[in-house]
């Protein structure tokens, strides 16, 4: 069972992306190749195999976490096309009901 044309734009309704007919057309085998690739995968995995997420061992190269002054409320909305009440306006995407 392949993934569906119509699929495909639910999915670029739901990510809010524009995708042209001839967009959706290409990108429904190419999801069900993605799909069949994960499913070829799950089959394999092993219950006594534990799940990672990294081959090698990380090491965090990040620098500590050291509060220092920054920019001001005011200096940071002077540059933004829209504040209200001392935070940023954004435009609402998502319905009041959702």
């Amino acid at each position: 069972m392949g993934i569906t044309r119509d699929e495909v734009a639910h999915l670029a309704r739901l990510s809010r992306m524009s995708v042209t007919d001839d967009e959706l057309d290409a990108l429904a085998p190419q999801l069900e190749a993605i799909l069949s690739a994960v499913a070829r995968v799950a089959e394999v995995a092993a219950a006594d195999i534990p799940p990672t997420s990294h081959a090698v061992p990380l090491t965090n190269v990040f620098r500590p976490d050291v509060a220092r002054p920054s920019l001001p409320a005011a200096e940071a909305l002077a540059g933004a096309p829209a504040a209200e009440d001392g935070r940023f306006r954004v435009p609402r995407i998502l319905d009041p009901d959702e």
